[in-house]
């Protein structure tokens, strides 16, 4: 959990592909030809955050391994230059925001102990299915030393236990809430209508002349004509199965029309339980469904539903408190952007 919080709350506001074509233009435009010259930029200040200054070198760091990833997009150069004017503020803006927390971790005395970081990569290691050498190559395939590694979720934990102290704590989910969006979204869990089927089929021929099939479809027609007569579907398989056509069919099962091919939906959609479809042309045959009967259910009840429902209306309003705390946080902060 822990190595997640700091993504959600930082990183999920400024996509890869933000990132990756940031990287492009701050690798084609900031660093010039001219050594000197290029010395000097790289040093300079872009941003300053309190006492705490973020230079262009800082922000080519944060972009550099996604170079590859945008050069390889190929997009008109148009489009390239609008993208990356775009993205390089909310780069900037995201260090930013991380300056401040960290800050924030300072002037509430957070830690992380070396314990915690053993713990959170053990779990990013078994979710994974990790041994010690395939994340070390799955890092050096990335660019990142273990060292590297080990300090980056460090600072994950402390912006996760930040994000704890001063946002989780106070979120408080009532019963009240959790029925309010129950109520509010009966596409997601009110009651459906599941169909209780049987069917008959016969694959499609092998034989590629269009005649066969056509002769195909005919005995399904005849074999509808039987069903609608009274037969059972048993007494139409062994009537109409020969050497040289299988037919097949029984009792399929309840499924909800929502999991069902469009194709075979729209011929059971209007039927009533005891009603035979027409011939429906399906990926498998000729088929014809039997309607056994129609049954009601809730596809949640807020019993079942309530933890997922907890769960979401946590981090809905987890990510509007960090927000509106990150917006505080820069109101009452002095920071210039000088790039």
């Amino acid at each position: 959990m822990t190595q997640h919080i700091i993504i959600r709350f930082i990183t999920r506001h400024i996509p890869m592909l933000v990132a990756a074509a940031a990287a492009w233009v701050m690798q084609t435009a900031w660093y010039p030809t001219n050594p000197a010259i290029g010395a000097e930029l790289i040093d300079r200040i872009v941003a300053v955050v309190n006492n705490d200054l973020i230079t262009l070198d800082d922000l080519n760091s944060q972009v550099k391994p996604y170079l590859e990833k945008i050069n390889a997009m190929g997009y008109p150069q148009d489009k390239e230059r609008q993208m990356i004017f775009k993205v390089r503020d909310e780069v900037l803006n995201q260090m930013v925001d991380q300056k401040l927390t960290d800050q924030e971790i300072v002037r509430y005395k957070i830690t992380a102990s070396d314990k915690e970081v053993d713990n959170a990569i053990e779990r990013i290691k078994k979710t994974n299915s990790l041994t010690d050498e395939s994340l070390r190559q799955a890092l050096s395939r990335e660019g990142i030393t273990l060292e590297e590694y080990r300090k980056r979720t460090k600072e994950h934990i402390l912006r996760s236990n930040l994000v704890n102290r001063e946002i989780k704590s106070k979120i408080v989910i009532t019963k009240e809430d959790i029925k309010a969006y129950y109520d509010s979204n009966p596409e997601t869990y009110s009651v459906e209508e599941k169909y209780h089927l049987a069917n008959v089929m016969i694959k499609y021929p092998e034989s590629p002349d269009p005649s066969i099939r056509t002769q195909t479809y005919q005995k399904m027609a005849a074999i509808l004509q039987e069903l609608k007569a009274g037969k059972s579907i048993d007494e139409v398989i062994q009537t109409f199965s020969d050497s040289t056509t299988r037919v097949q069919g029984g009792e399929l099962g309840t499924f909800s029309l929502s999991t069902i091919d469009p194709k075979i939906r729209d011929a059971l959609k209007d039927m009533k339980p005891g009603q035979y479809s027409g011939v429906v042309e399906t990926d498998y045959g000729y088929q014809i469904f039997r309607l056994l009967d129609k049954v009601k259910s809730a596809s949640k009840t807020i019993e079942d539903a309530t933890a997922e429902i907890e769960n979401k209306l946590y981090k809905d309003i987890e990510d509007q408190k960090f927000s509106k705390w990150l917006e505080e946080l820069r109101t009452r902060s002095h920071i210039k952007v000088t790039l």
